[in-house]
């Protein structure tokens, strides 16, 4: 099904936000990395289901109920086998949370390679219109709230000065024996999220805010983890 008529049934049914499968191919479809994964619908077909993922594997659950899936139990990493996702969706179905929500079924995806943590986010402000935000991902921007924001369409320039204006721009380089990541992919999720013909401009009227979080960013590339479009 096309994104289009996906956001449309998504407002239709009346949906606080796209589930994660739905966000994960929108930005696919704007050129963004995002894992490779698979839908299973219980723990009797999960073995089948992730035979052509390679491990490890991270679970997730898939509920309009739960928009904050960590906050309920329903997330699980390092899986390493079918047998371990099997167990871990009868174990996750069978917390409270999760078995007073409507599961339409369980996302299962390969792990993205050890990197930075990068949140890209976005806002709708009445005045201004799409806004695009970047920051540090974990403590940086959980406490300390180091994030930098710009008014779309941006240029690869503000993209940079972006990425500059962080308190922690210096962890990017590879400060502290932290090997470097590629600015260049955070520059480029960035263009294809807030720039001119960016996410964001084209649908400008179906999110009133999004989260990238986190994107992954290693010394070549960057995978969006996980992804949140609340619509409008």
């Amino acid at each position: 099904m096309e994104i289009a008529s996906v956001i449309a049934q998504a407002k239709a049914d009346r949906r606080p936000a796209l589930d994660e499968l739905a966000g994960k191919n929108l930005l696919a479809g704007f050129g963004v990395s995002v894992p490779r994964s698979v839908i299973a619908k219980d723990a009797n077909s999960a073995a089948a289901a992730v035979a052509g993922l390679k491990p490890p594997l991270a679970l997730k659950i898939m509920s309009p109920d739960i928009l904050h899936k960590s906050d309920a139990g329903g997330v699980k990493i390092g899986l390493k086998s079918g047998a371990e996702v099997a167990q871990a969706i009868e174990t996750m179905a069978a917390l409270p949370a999760i078995k007073s929500a409507r599961v339409e079924g369980f996302l299962v995806e390969e792990m993205a390679p050890a990197g930075q943590e990068i949140v890209v986010g976005a806002v709708r402000d009445p005045d201004f219109g799409p806004m695009v935000m970047v920051g540090l991902g974990g403590i940086f921007v959980e406490v300390l709230a180091d994030v930098a924001f710009r008014i779309c369409p941006i240029t690869k320039l503000d993209a940079e000065e972006m990425l500059d204006e962080l308190k922690g721009a210096a962890i990017l380089k590879g400060a502290r024996g932290r090997k470097a990541v590629s600015r260049e992919a955070i520059v480029d999720v960035l263009l294809k999220v807030g720039g001119e013909n960016g996410l964001l401009l084209k649908h400008a009227d179906d999110f009133k805010e999004a989260d990238i979080n986190p994107l992954i960013v290693s010394e070549t590339a960057a995978v969006a983890v996980d992804a949140r479009f609340v619509l409008a």
